[in-house]
């Protein structure tokens, strides 16, 4: 997860200590105890590998903490192999290097690697508590005696053993110490190397999670792991819903009509007169009644619902099992059992969601998975707009959308694997262990998740609703539903002002089905609206990370096709229903 917070001073001749090891191993937690989360994201000249860095004090001292991109090797075979081995060779002050201890022998043959370097090293054993839990017994000490490099078992959840490792790194640092080799720098015999040593220093006993093992298992198998995965998302779904109902109908509404609004209506009266400068700010569009309440009442509880539930998911290891268990299905329509992690973070935001398609095995998936989402994901904003303009009014009209979006889903699939040219490559996927996610940690990614909406969902809303509100009270946005009027009264079958929220679409996805809720619509008018909404351009942002990811002629694609398809199906839809109503 990347989450750009304020930024720490990065100056080119600043002392830099890497946080280095596989992915998966909690590096993220390691940084974010170290930084308090004040961070900056950034790409590796270059390349589109994204890096973390923040500001680590160690005493008198401030360095600059990289979190280098998760790498089982530096043999450099891939771009965030590359970017490891360049960071290193940029001589650091330090380096953290994060070992599993659940997979020790794997974590070694990096590890040995870093070593190589020639740099100050101290190593964190992570995840000691379960590998103890799994009947692992690990001499670390010993550990640190065959490497000479201190090792410091580590729990980062819960920030056991931080104090040390950072009382170890400053050690390190002023002592310069530098591990001497004694082993070859081929790879067989680091291998080599890395079984000796696992061999040496643990030893296996009895596990005490033979349950939860079995769980796992159970979970990416068709049976009953198919059954399960029904249970889960429907738990998630009903979660998301519920959840995020009962904060805006019982907490936020009640704030904001009852307690803020009409404060900010009273002050404005109290200070404009009437005319054109109070309705922009509090009329039909006002700036700050709509462009206050839409963004937090009808969007914001599900935002936090959403990224609530998802957060339990990826902590407790689930994802990777849902990805594995539904790989043949995928397959398919030409994607990997790991394309569900971007789908499902695209299910939040689009952006991540494309940017987490950089880990798939292949530029054809990548394509296909970016375009998927433009078209049949919705992001969490504008699933939160259909909730309110659909759950409330009809649980199966709210339902039929989203059954729409999964039908779309295959079709765009099938199409786009066979047009798009490119091997279709074999599965691979870590399976991590599965775990009980900690509170702690699933509330901080909430937190920071919601913080990034604020700052680039909600406050773009209320620029968009500012708009808005200019163009309706000068008469714009009369003369525009006008001119769009044969196709959205005539093709569409929806009011002549629901020609407003295809401009405001163009800047917030959410705000193409918002404004709906103001009309007076039957439910299959709000199915068609919800159907184009859907299926309509992606926001400006979402161009925009097309046309860097990508190529600008691929933004424009999506630009064409959204737009083209949106229309379309919601005329389709229009007729139909108005056909089956009629008999």
């Amino acid at each position: 997860m990347h989450c750009k917070e304020t930024q720490p001073s990065i100056m080119p001749d600043q002392s830099k200590i890497l946080l280095i090891g596989p992915p998966n191993v909690g590096k993220s937690a390691f940084f974010n105890r170290f930084t308090g989360m004040n961070v900056s994201v950034a790409n590796y000249s270059g390349t589109t590998v994204d890096y973390t860095a923040g500001k680590l004090d160690m005493g008198d001292k401030s360095f600059l903490l990289i979190d280098v991109p998760g790498t089982y090797t530096l043999d450099a075979t891939n771009e965030a192999e590359r970017v490891a081995v360049e960071m290193l060779r940029g001589k650091p002050t330090g380096v953290i290097c994060v070992v599993d201890a659940n997979n020790l022998e794997s974590s070694l043959y990096l590890l040995l690697q870093v070593l190589e370097q020639g740099l100050p090293v101290v190593i964190a054993l992570n995840r000691f508590d379960l590998a103890r839990e799994k009947g692992y017994d690990i001499d670390h000490a010993r550990l640190a005696k065959e490497l000479n490099v201190p090792v410091i078992p580590t729990v980062a959840v819960t920030g056991q053993g931080m104090d040390r490792l950072k009382e170890n790194l400053k050690e390190t640092i002023e002592k310069g110490d530098i591990p001497s080799l004694d082993w070859g720098i081929e790879s067989d015999a680091r291998w080599e190397k890395a079984e000796t040593l696992a061999d040496r220093v643990q030893k296996i006993g009895t596990s005490s999670l033979l349950t939860r093992q079995k769980l796992g298992q159970w979970l990416i198998q068709p049976w009953p792991g198919l059954l399960m995965a029904f249970l889960v998302l429907f738990l998630v779904l009903a979660s998301v819903v519920g959840i995020g109902m009962g904060l805006r109908r019982f907490i936020l509404l009640p704030l904001f009509r009852g307690a803020i609004i009409p404060q900010i209506i009273w002050l404005v009266e109290y200070m404009l007169p009437a005319g054109l400068w109070q309705n922009i700010l509090i009329g039909e569009y006002g700036f700050l009644v709509k462009g206050l309440e839409w963004p937090f009442t009808l969007v914001l509880p599900y935002v936090i619902s959403f990224y609530g539930a998802l957060s339990v998911l990826e902590d407790s290891g689930y994802l990777p099992r849902l990805g594995a268990l539904l790989d043949g299905l995928l397959n398919r329509i030409g994607l990997q059992g790991s394309s569900i992690i971007p789908l499902l973070l695209g299910f939040g935001c689009g952006i991540p969601g494309v940017l987490a398609t950089r880990n798939l095995s292949s530029p054809k998936e990548r394509i296909i998975v970016s375009s998927i989402i433009c078209l049949t994901v919705p992001c969490i904003s504008q699933t939160g707009a259909f909730i309110s303009l659909l759950a409330e009014r009809s649980i199966a009209v709210f339902l039929a959308v989203f059954v729409v979006a999964g039908i779309a889903l295959v079709i765009s699939g099938l199409i786009l694997d066979r047009r798009i040219k490119g091997p279709k490559l074999q599965t691979l996927m870590e399976i991590p262990d599965l775990l009980v996610p900690s509170k702690e940690v699933v509330f901080k990614k909430v937190w920071l998740r919601v913080k990034h909406f604020i700052m680039d969902g909600a406050l773009p809303m209320m620029v968009a609703v500012a708009l808005a509100a200019l163009l309706y009270e000068t008469g714009l946005m009369a003369a525009w539903g006008r001119l769009l009027s044969p196709l959205v009264t005539g093709w569409l079958g929806l009011p002549e002002e629901a020609a407003v929220p295809l401009v405001l679409g163009i800047l917030r996805r959410e705000l193409t089905v918002i404004p709906l809720m103001e009309m007076n619509l039957s439910l299959l008018q709000l199915f068609v609206g919800a159907v184009v909404a859907l299926f309509y351009v992606p926001c400006v942002a979402m161009i925009a990370i097309l046309a860097k990811e990508f190529r600008l002629h691929m933004a424009f694609a999506v630009l064409a096709v959204t737009t083209i398809i949106s229309f379309l199906a919601g005329g389709i839809f229009f007729r139909l229903g108005s056909f089956f109503l009629t008999l």
